[in-house]
């Protein structure tokens, strides 16, 4: 019978983020994939988690999926986690999922941080619809992209490091205009996390007066004029299916 693959999502920031069932499945499975043995060390000296740690990487990632398929097929449970966040979104965990769909493996993805969502909410631009667009393009088709982006309605989440942040504020307004409404956050779930919202030029000279650090999610919406609120659905009973 063939194991299950774990995606265990990690604190973004505070540590205390981590969840109990984040906790208890990375102590139950036989080892953990981790982007950097080092960083994933220190999570998991801080839970008390004693489980071997493998290197699994976007350098390494391709020679190591087989490997990894191959253990699950022989039974044994795995976690991939990355140094912060949710494993596949902008980090290492695509190609482990898609062998792991062409081989029937069993995956379950934990319910957990990412950046990307306190981000938004604390946006107050729409997001009923949003567009995660992650990191844009380096070089290569990255004004193609921004072209495409500035004719999106919908909220559009980008993530971007602090020294091309100025840049990338600029193409923004270049390509979506004066008007366009951003929010930037900046060390989410950190003792000096921050968010800072405005027009794209309050953004830019934000940006300029002060050295900023860490990552940042960038929240953006040039569709002025059709804010709506978000739909919001009711739930009862939503604990009775948990187990025991």
């Amino acid at each position: 019978m063939s194991g299950i693959l774990y995606f265990v999502p990690t604190p973004v920031g505070n540590l205390e983020d981590m969840t109990f069932r984040a906790i208890k499945t990375l102590k139950d499975v036989d080892y953990i994939l981790c982007e950097d043995t080092r960083t994933s060390g220190i999570l998991l000296k801080h839970y008390e988690i004693s489980k071997p740690l493998k290197s699994y990487h976007l350098h390494n990632e391709h020679q190591a999926t087989e490997k990894v398929i191959a253990d699950l097929t022989n039974g044994q449970n795995i976690a991939i986690i990355t140094d912060a966040g949710t494993p596949g979104i902008s980090d290492p965990g695509y190609l482990l999922a898609k062998a792991g769909s062409d081989h029937n493996i069993e995956m379950i993805c934990l319910p957990g941080a990412t950046a990307l969502i306190p981000a938004l909410v604390v946006s107050g631009l729409p997001n009923n619809e949003f567009l995660f667009a992650g990191f844009l393009p380096q070089k290569k088709g990255r004004q193609t992209k921004l072209k495409q982006l500035a004719e999106e309605k919908k909220t559009i989440v980008l993530y971007e490091s602090p020294h091309k942040i100025n840049t990338t504020l600029e193409q923004i307004k270049e390509f979506f205009g004066e008007e366009t409404r951003a929010s930037l956050s900046r060390e989410i779930s950190k003792k000096f996390e921050e968010t800072k919202r405005g027009t794209i030029n309050e953004l830019i000279e934000f940006s300029k007066s002060k050295t900023l650090k860490g990552e940042i999610v960038l929240i953006v919406n040039n569709a002025a004029g059709t804010e709506e609120e978000p739909t919001q659905k009711t739930s009862t009973n939503k604990y009775k299916n948990l187990e025991k």
